[in-house]
């Protein structure tokens, strides 16, 4: 029977432990941005997550660092209404990004920050990639594919990561991955592989570490 490790990309013991390095320094909350204009300067690399409201952004963002309440979780979907910048070593930035689909919000309120996050993608030079987090529960969604398409357009390195694999039995997850990657074949600012990970039992963890200690040594 498939593990979630096996579903995960490999690396070597020399990235593993760059990417278990880099997120083992401190981290630390930088700004929040309700709109451009309060956008802080650019300045190191940034990695940006985005995703469904409620598919786990903060609660990654929290495990890839170590941190229990680096990033703010809750149960209520659309809480995270500001881009939300944290920063750690070598100058990288994580930006936790306003989830999309249903949030508990006016809708005045979820098109603000939505028009907000793609003005952020486009404009964002220091943006190194962003992270689409998929749950693996449901797959990719319509909502999910407007998104991707409109970082396609944009021209914005993308990765598509699945949370909450331990909610499925491994033979769904591994057949939720297959789709995923059949689905992005189309999607040319896509980067082919796809992580699977969960926050819950940090499966996947040290391969997303990893992954963006990779992007940053490729960038350098």
């Amino acid at each position: 029977m498939s593990t979630v490790g096996d579903l995960t990309a490999v690396f070597s013991d020399a990235e593993v432990e760059a990417g278990r390095r880099l997120f083992a320094g401190n981290w630390n909350f930088s700004s929040a941005a309700g709109s451009l204009d309060s956008l802080p300067s650019m300045a190191g690399p940034e990695i940006a997550f985005a995703g469904r409201s409620n598919v786990g952004k903060s609660s990654l963002i929290n495990a890839l660092t170590g941190r229990h309440a680096l990033a703010r979780t809750s149960r209520t979907p659309g809480r995270t209404q500001e881009l939300i910048f944290f920063g750690g070593p070598e100058h990288l930035v994580l930006v936790d990004m306003p989830g999309y689909g249903y949030a508990a919000a006016a809708k005045s309120k979820i098109s603000a920050w939505t028009k907000l996050v793609h003005n952020y993608v486009r404009g964002r030079a220091n943006l190194a990639r962003v992270y689409v987090l998929i749950d693996a529960r449901h797959g990719l969604t319509a909502a999910d594919t407007a998104i991707l398409g409109a970082l396609d357009q944009a021209a914005v390195s993308y990765q598509v990561v699945l949370t909450k694999s331990d909610r499925i039995p491994p033979s769904a997850c591994a057949s939720r991955l297959a789709s995923v990657r059949t689905a992005l074949a189309g999607h040319p600012a896509a980067y082919p592989d796809v992580l699977v990970t969960s926050a819950q039992s940090t499966a996947g963890i040290m391969e997303l570490r990893a992954a963006i200690s990779r992007l940053l040594r490729e960038r350098a």
